[in-house]
């Protein structure tokens, strides 16, 4: 074996002047709370740490989707063989520059965020490639439940899992509550103006907010310590 691919893989923050505990920080308060950049900013200057809030808008941009992608690959590989899943999915509509579009969003049993995608219509092709996508990265689920919505049953004849889906009244309160995160932060960022951003940002929040979905109302305060307390240090594991 030559002495290059022996080499270990540089680093992503070999350039940056702040250290990468610093960036970690930086990313997981602006994606994971609902603070603008400017609160990451004076929260962290009165920890000692002086950084422009465009440095914070920076860094969620390089390395949110690196943490997120770290964080999904680790879910993936573990979740994948796991076939006793329920999914719930529903979309929601989001403002862009005064135009309406959707963000579709797959959720299964526990909560977690399978999938988040956004299309300009709400109709079969858009139900049909959001689907392929959920189904092509997480495998075939054991139950899909949905609302009302018409696109989702031609787009489940189409792939062949009619049987599969379940509509009911309140079955979907699952993932209508997986949207409240995601609202509170649209809010503190005073909404988007790009596609492009509102996709990325999306997938980044869903996965950094899965990392940290302790399901704290079902556990005790102890459970509830050492599962963050585990969940922090694989943080600042993440890309290192």
């Amino acid at each position: 074996m030559s002495r290059k691919s022996r080499a270990l893989p540089p680093s992503p923050f070999r350039r940056f002047n702040s250290s990468p505990e610093v960036i970690r920080l930086v990313v997981m308060m602006y994606v994971r709370f609902p603070l603008s950049l400017r609160n990451v900013e004076d929260l962290l200057f009165e920890r000692g740490i002086d950084i422009c809030h465009e440095t914070v808008r920076m860094w969620w941009n390089r390395f949110g989707p690196m943490f997120a992608g770290d964080i999904r690959r680790q879910r993936v590989s573990r979740m994948r063989g796991f076939r006793h899943w329920r999914w719930h999915l529903d979309e929601m509509y989001v403002k862009l520059n005064g135009e309406m579009v959707y963000l579709w969003r797959a959720v299964d049993h526990e909560g977690e965020i399978l999938e988040s995608y956004i299309t300009k219509t709400r109709d079969k092709d858009a139900a049909l490639t959001f689907m392929k996508k959920a189904l092509k990265r997480h495998g075939s689920p054991e139950a899909i439940t949905t609302d009302g919505l018409r696109s989702y049953r031609a787009a489940m004849k189409e792939l062949g899992n009619a049987e599969k889906q379940e509509v009911g009244r309140w079955a979907n309160n699952r993932v209508e509550n997986s949207h409240l995160p995601f609202r509170r932060r649209e809010r503190a960022m005073l909404r988007f103006r790009r596609m492009k951003t509102l996709q990325k940002f999306a997938s980044v929040h869903a996965n950094v907010h899965n990392h940290f979905n302790l399901e704290r109302h079902l556990v005790d305060r102890q459970t509830y310590k050492e599962r963050r307390s585990a969940a922090l240090v694989e943080w600042s594991m993440i890309a290192s």
